[in-house]
């Protein structure tokens, strides 16, 4: 795991997160079971901090919102260890995006720099919540059989989309943002 934040001489930001090889491994337990174990912390983090630095540099409160949201969402996933396990039939890497997607909203449902923000984020951290049960289970139930993507280095989007996006209940919700 690891971030690299590299400031640009123009003014802006290269945002780095990988460095170990491992993705092809990754990628393969995928396409036999479903279970991609790949943990997105850096990818996380690399935009809460490409969000931070465009709050830098416009001042917009809604950015400012979002940023600080986004870093009280990675700290839960942080504190709660809501990082993919190895193991197919566990959590992997699609559990691990809706306890990032769920700590967001509801920090954002919670925060008071933006009441837009505040008002449209309350039902989705409400629903992401009262639904967590149906999607966690949803996300287990699409692992332990091989996976079609539609090709290893330009697989189909369509046919991806379906194999990482495979919990109804989350979608619907994600969906209404």
């Amino acid at each position: 795991k690891m971030l690299s934040i590299v400031p640009l001489l123009a003014g802006g930001g290269l945002f780095e997160t990988g460095a170990g090889g491992s993705a092809p491994k990754h990628v393969d337990q995928f396409l036999e079971c479903g279970h991609l174990r790949w943990d997105s912390l850096g990818e996380f983090l690399a935009l809460a901090e490409s969000l931070r630095m465009i709050y830098q540099k416009t001042e917009d409160s809604k950015v400012g919102a979002l940023t600080e949201g986004l870093d009280k969402a990675n700290e839960g996933y942080l504190d709660n260890d809501k990082a993919p396990s190895r193991k197919c039939g566990e959590p992997d890497n699609k559990a691990s995006h809706y306890w990032v997607a769920r700590y967001w909203a509801e920090a954002l449902s919670t925060q008071t720099a933006d009441s837009g923000l505040a008002e449209k984020f309350t039902p989705v951290a409400e629903a992401l919540v009262k639904n967590e049960e149906q999607i966690l289970s949803e996300l287990i139930a699409a692992e332990g059989k091989p996976q079609d993507i539609g090709g290893y280095f330009h697989p189909d989007d369509a046919k991806a989309e379906k194999a990482m996006r495979p919990s109804a209940t989350l979608n619907n919700i994600i969906d209404s943002i």
